[in-house]
């Protein structure tokens, strides 16, 4: 149980009517009970707001709550900010026994910092380092000399490779893998694949040759309050580090592979794949199914739109779309005209049909 007193001191708002009101759950407008309180943080919600039996509720700016029927209100200016903060108050986050189960496998190498607590089947390996009040699911493994800052909350079946170094306040969703090897083969000659790249198409001739793996003998190093949504992979660097800075947020099925560098407070949405060795700048976007080739810089509060594919550098600021990105104003005009294409054609062959007429006749006079 809460307190419209409470909700509005963590959204730092005040209270209209009864701040003692009493409640249990947040709820949806129509759904609401007079025991919860009512999300209806834009005027589109008000209609529910009626039908439902709420006494108490977060209202949109200027909002009428008394005419509303309610006992008690607390009103925000940013409805999306509000849930942040309702939502976060709420949470009661993942629910572990204190302590370390007793089927985990701990290398007597390894230290755990003071007020972990570490769920069934977990194995933790040689030289490992976790810090303070870190949570782990069951059956994480956690590779050797890999670090884990403070505060940090590992869902279950999480892997974490060796040296790979977390820092304070991670959230890792269940099934993602931090610190596999990179993708990275050559050929003892030079390969089809590479000719094609210089000359944009010609393999030349094709010699069968096998590959060979490229190991990575750098780790994956990743900032403070960052998340990664559930089955992300992040791969090991070949030499240097992978590195992604403090404050960015990782999506579920996102792959990042080697040597990539990635930076302060960027959102990486669902199934982005992005290639090796490239740079990304802070606070920079990539909307769902976005690609990005190797080796390219991609500036700072860059946003590049759903399914974007980056092949070249993006300059600081840009707001890309498309195959290849290009400026989104850009874009939506080239696909306005391709749907035209269809009627466009229709109209030059009735045209060719007019011209081809008066040149006929033309010849016939």
């Amino acid at each position: 149980m809460f307190t419209l007193q409470e909700i509005a001191d963590t959204l730092g708002r005040p209270v209209l009517g009864d701040g003692t009101l009493r409640l249990r759950r947040a709820s949806e407008p129509s759904a609401a009970g007079p025991d919860d309180l009512a999300l209806a943080m834009s005027p589109a919600y008000a209609d529910a707001l009626t039908s439902g039996a709420a006494r108490a509720a977060i209202l949109w700016e200027g909002a009428d709550w008394a005419a509303m029927g309610l006992d008690g209100a607390v009103t925000v200016p940013r409805a999306r900010l509000a849930m942040a903060g309702i939502t976060a108050a709420l949470d009661p986050g993942p629910r572990m026994a204190d302590g370390i189960h007793p089927s985990v496998v701990i290398d007597p190498t390894a230290a755990i910092g003071v007020g972990a607590a570490i769920g069934p089947f977990v194995q933790v390996a040689a030289g490992v380092r976790i810090g303070r009040r870190v949570r782990i699911g069951a059956g994480t493994v956690i590779g050797a000399e890999a670090t884990i800052g403070d505060d940090a909350q590992i869902s279950p079946r999480v892997v974490i490779g060796s040296r790979v170094t977390l820092g304070d306040r991670i959230v890792i969703q269940p099934g993602a893998v931090i610190g596999g090897d990179g993708f990275s083969f050559v050929t003892e000659h030079e390969n089809g694949v590479e000719r094609a790249r210089r000359s944009l198409g010609d393999q030349g001739e094709i010699v069968p040759q096998p590959w060979i793996r490229i190991h990575s003998l750098g780790a994956v190093t990743i900032g403070d309050d960052v998340e990664i949504g559930s089955n992300a992979t992040i791969d090991k660097g070949t030499v240097a580090d992978t590195t992604i800075g403090s404050g960015t947020k990782i999506d579920n099925l996102v792959h990042i592979g080697h040597n990539n560098r990635i930076g302060r407070d960027c959102l990486i949405c669902g199934q982005v794949g992005m290639a090796g060795g490239s740079t990304v700048g802070d606070r920079v976007v990539l909307a769902g199914q976005v690609g990005v080739n190797d080796n390219i810089e991609i500036g700072d509060d860059v946003v590049a739109g759903g399914a974007t594919k980056i092949f070249t550098r993006v300059k600081a600021g840009d707001v890309i779309l498309g195959y290849p990105g290009t400026a989104m104003e850009t874009n939506m005009a080239m696909y306005k005209a391709l749907r035209r294409l269809p009627r466009l054609g229709e109209q030059v062959a009735e045209l060719r049909k007019t011209v081809t007429a008066l040149v006929q006749k033309g010849r016939d006079d």
